[in-house]
């Protein structure tokens, strides 16, 4: 999603006359696309915008802009303007698509920032960067509010885009030819259209996109399993532009840690689902990620993840150690996993996912 943003950012400086360049030195804009979902992300953002004070220095006319997640934290945003003041845009994710007045507006004499929160925006165009593959943004935001994420502060509550809008824009790439994979984003992708007046369901997106004409596959991400519906595993399994790779993030095997995560669904209820897909789809490919470490996670409890791992036999985890970030819920609890703890836990749950991928090789 970061990279499709960037491809947003990029068209915009494209249309006021920019030019990409593979030295800073030779920069007139520097534009930082931030992500917040952990704190070594934020930390290098930091580093890399206080590297350019030297530079800056040497060159006054040099537009510097941070943009993104992390910058749509007030906290964060105040930071980087009080650390780094030659700093010339802070602008959160919500007003992306202001990104171009705000430029103009530097070029006046003018330091900008905003935060506040914006609509959806159609008109912007996208500098596809990706190969024979073009993302596609179906939705923003995100209204689980699962205790370790930091994204329903940073990219808002869900907002999907209208059917009719998503479809143009894929017929649109479909007449470049050069396009063969079409991949839809979104933070949940199964919650597509439920905000919409009629509502549209997924499923139906999904089937819809597949009636256009051409030579081209669909996948997407991601998916969230409490909204994984019979319906979209049948739209998976019976369409065949549709890729069978599934990615359906667990974060947990073990129930009370999945409740504590607010996850909104039970180990029982996740393994029901992948037998579903497994039954309609048996040579799907199918992925995850994990936490380990979550706040008061016990041994056996981290067990219980170990176990779920060995028992689906995923084609793929990835598998991260918890990182509190400020503002969650979890971010205050009790029960703190020392650092050293969660690095066994990683390792012992990376070592498992490696030994069955040997297996099924």
């Amino acid at each position: 999603m970061n990279v499709h943003e960037s491809e947003k950012l990029a068209a915009i400086c494209e249309k006021l006359g920019y030019e990409l360049t593979d030295s800073r030195q030779d920069a007139d804009l520097i534009v930082f696309n931030t992500c917040a979902i952990r704190e070594g992300a934020e930390d290098r953002v930091f580093g890399n915008v206080g590297a350019l004070k030297k530079l800056k220095k040497q060159k006054p006319s040099l537009i510097i802009a941070v943009c993104g997640c992390a910058t749509q934290k007030e906290s964060t945003a105040s930071y980087i303007y009080r650390t780094f003041p030659f700093v010339d845009i802070v602008i959160g994710t919500f007003n992306m698509p202001l990104f171009e007045q705000y430029l103009l507006a530097v070029k006046e004499g003018r330091q900008m920032k905003l935060l506040s929160e914006g609509d959806l925006d159609e008109t912007i165009p996208y500098k596809r960067t990706s190969g024979d593959n073009a993302w596609v943004n179906i939705m923003q935001g995100c209204n689980n509010f699962c205790t370790y994420c930091i994204v329903p502060y940073v990219k808002g509550r869900e907002k999907s885009r209208q059917e009719e809008n998503i479809l143009n824009e894929i017929k649109e790439i479909l007449k470049e030819k050069k396009y063969k994979k079409i991949t839809l984003l979104g933070q949940n992708v199964n919650s597509y259209g439920k905000d919409l007046t009629p509502p549209v369901s997924f499923a139906k997106l999904l089937k819809d996109i597949c009636a256009l004409e051409g030579d081209f596959k669909l996948t997407f991400m991601t998916s969230h399993p409490k909204d994984l519906t019979d319906e979209v595993i049948d739209a998976i399994a019976s369409e065949e532009k549709i890729l069978k790779e599934i990615h359906l993030p667990a974060q947990s095997g073990n129930n009370r840690i999945l409740n504590l995560m607010n996850r909104r669904y039970t180990r029982e209820k996740y393994l029901e689902i992948i037998r579903k897909i497994r039954q309609r789809m048996p040579d799907a490919k199918i992925t995850s990620d994990f936490i380990v470490g979550f706040p008061t996670e016990t041994e056996e409890e981290f067990q219980d993840t170990m176990s779920l791992v060995e028992q689906v036999k995923f084609d793929g985890i990835f598998a991260f150690m918890y990182s509190p970030r400020e503002g969650t819920v979890a971010s205050k609890m009790d029960g703190q996993i020392p650092q050293k703890e969660k690095q066994r836990r990683v390792n012992l749950l990376l070592g498992l996912e490696k030994k069955i991928q040997k297996v099924k090789k």
